[in-house]
């Protein structure tokens, strides 16, 4: 294969974008103010076959421009996807709620079925979750996935109309057979306090899909706590909770205690500054031995714990074979009856091998493996199965970082050792491989097991790099080309 051919293809990997069917103008800083502003924008819409997301964050759009991008999403049925943070900066806040309710009908007119909306970073108020409410209680959000509303100031009454919508959504859908299942929520910084949290704890109960919830800094107490926790319980895939910065005292402590003995896909718990105290860490200790078998993260800092109770946590998880981190800095050390004084003290995360990067790939945890890292993994990787070996290039890949050097080097260096070992060993099913690669990477049709990964940008980034090597045969390259020119 000549040299322009891999370039070509370098090329055509460099260009391709990742998330088909998304037009964005994410960070622009467009200052959007009446329907001239806007006229490149709606134009691009229209034309848009297709759209399924749509990208606005990081711009300031007045009422006369988004209910001119809304004339436009009215035919838009595909959309699923409405990433709309951060869009109001310099609005008053009078302006928010007619914009939203603008967009929001728009959707519901186009027969949209929203899978994200994403409403993060614009200090709406309680008002602003009026503006919204049609559209969540609406057959458009039936089918909603993912919930982000963090920094909004919805405050206890935002909270509570919130809750309402929610609970309509999940009613109407169950009635026509499809339940919402919602399964990410995100609410952090919103001055819900214990009404508000009470309010939404009503509904997540009544939800029962959540995956992810996050509801940080919140000025929640044991009130609030109890009722999440409850909540909690008939969530039964939950696998992040983060309610970093609340205060739960000893008794909200021992009721969350006791709802996380009932759930088993628990992975990442935050509970950091939230005041737990030794009782309620004691607590936390006995759900530890009991359950939560698939553990990774445990925060628990700045809670008011003794260092007997810090221990005691410690000692819980000590068989925990998946944690990787356990945050205990800021147990009180008692020096004598008069003295108390505050320590600093990490249990240091156990150092992960290959095996458990590969189980659960993150940047951390590729640096961590330090400077051993390609023998580790072209020792780990199984290279007479080729599909394996597709996807263990996949999930090194799907960790790169083009904006940080040492992830970046690190990454690349992951992929240059196990594809070099694999080309270059003999028994190696070259065509087997890029087949796997192929349907992982959505680009080709199989009747096996192997199913498409999401696909990101470092995926096509690394095959970008790898296509270059000396190692990759460039008859395969004649193959990629072939795809990658559809």
């Amino acid at each position: 294969m000549a040299s322009d051919d891999v370039a070509n293809l370098a090329d055509s990997l460099a260009k391709t974008q990742v998330d088909e069917g998304e037009l964005s103008y994410k960070g622009q800083g467009l200052k959007l103010d009446n329907a001239q502003s806007v006229e490149k924008m709606v134009r691009a819409i229209q034309e848009f076959d297709g759209l399924r997301a749509l990208r606005l964050e990081g711009n300031t759009i007045g009422v006369e421009a988004a209910q001119t991008i809304a004339k436009a999403l009215e035919k838009k049925s595909d959309l699923q996807c409405c990433h709309w943070s951060d869009m109001f900066t310099g609005r008053l806040r009078a302006e928010i709620p007619p914009a939203l309710v603008s967009l929001g009908d728009a959707l519901i007119m186009a027969g949209a079925r929203l899978k994200v909306l994403d409403l993060s970073d614009n200090a709406f108020g309680p008002d602003g979750v009026k503006g919204i409410e049609k559209l969540l209680k609406s057959a458009t959000c039936h089918t909603l996935q993912e919930l982000r509303l963090n920094n909004c100031g919805m405050g206890i009454g935002g909270g509570k109309i919130l809750s309402a919508a929610l609970t309509v959504c999940h009613k109407e859908s169950s009635a026509l057979g499809a339940p919402l299942q919602l399964k990410v929520f995100i609410a952090g910084r919103n001055r819900l306090e214990n009404d508000g949290a009470t309010a939404l704890a009503q509904a997540f109960q009544l939800i029962g899909s959540l995956e992810e919830v996050h509801i940080p800094q919140n000025g929640i107490n044991y009130q609030g706590v109890t009722a999440l926790a409850t909540a909690m319980q008939h969530n039964p895939q939950l696998r992040v909770l983060n309610l970093n910065d609340n205060t739960f005292t000893k008794r909200g402590a021992i009721a969350m205690a006791q709802a996380l003995k009932h759930l088993r896909n628990v992975q990442l718990i935050n509970f950091g500054d939230c005041l737990v105290r030794s009782e309620g860490a004691s607590a936390i200790s006995e759900t530890l031995r009991e359950g939560l078998p698939i553990l990774k993260e445990l925060n628990l800092s700045f809670g008011e714990i003794t260092k007997d109770a810090a221990l005691e946590v410690a000692r819980s998880v000590q068989h925990k074979d998946q944690l990787e981190k356990l945050d205990l800095n800021g147990i009180i050390i008692r020096l004598n009856r008069k003295k108390t004084s505050y320590h600093s003290e990490n249990i240091t995360p156990r150092t992960p091998d290959a095996s458990t990067f590969l189980s659960f790939p993150s940047p951390d945890k590729l640096l961590r493996l330090g400077a051993k890292r390609s023998f580790l993994l072209q020792q780990q990787v199984d290279l007479l199965d080729a599909s394996k070996t597709a996807e263990a290039f996949l999930k090194i890949s799907s960790v790169y970082k083009e904006d940080d050097a040492e992830v970046k080097a690190a990454v690349l260096e992951s992929i240059d050792a196990v594809l070099s070992k694999a080309f270059l060993t003999p028994s190696f099913q070259g065509l087997s491989f890029m087949s796997s690669l192929l349907v992982m990477l959505g680009l080709l049709k199989s009747e096996d097991k192997l199913k498409p990964v999401k696909v990101v940008p470092g995926h096509l980034q690394c095959l970008e790099h790898a296509v270059k090597q000396s190692y990759f045969p460039r008859e395969h390259v004649t193959v990629l080309n072939a795809f990658m020119a559809r």
